[in-house]
């Protein structure tokens, strides 16, 4: 029996709770990025608005991942940001919207205290 391929994750993505952290000093240099994995057989075209609390959204930021592929995209170069600044320790969102199915993770080292916080989650993915 032929298993059925079937494109892992979702076409539309949302990340509530983004916040770019300073470098700060040490090792372990503060940061924030999106892990997007590609499982498709086509290149994704991603989408990426950032929404603010009390400025203008920024909707001018286009990311490429190739068809079974994973790239990661730090929100503290503006060449992964399309030139858009993303500012520092300002709370903000992310939607992404990509033209074939896509997995999307979220990540952030603060190093702002001496014990440092580093995570991850997955965005929420609309069906």
């Amino acid at each position: 029996m032929t298993a059925l391929k079937r494109n892992l994750g979702k076409k539309r993505w949302i990340i509530p709770d983004c916040e770019r952290p300073p470098e700060g000093e040490g090792a372990l240099r503060g940061h924030e990025s999106v892990i997007v994995v590609n499982d498709s057989d086509q290149d994704a075209e991603i989408r990426v608005k950032l929404l603010f609390t009390d400025r203008e959204s920024v909707c001018d930021i286009v990311w490429k991942v190739g068809a079974h592929r994973v790239k990661c995209f730090r929100t503290n170069s503006v060449e992964d940001m399309c030139n858009a600044v993303v500012p520092e320790g300002e709370q903000y969102a992310m939607t992404l919207e990509s033209d074939t199915s896509i997995v999307v993770q979220y990540g952030r080292l603060d190093n702002r205290q001496s014990n440092l916080a580093f995570y991850t989650t997955l965005g929420y993915a609309e069906e």
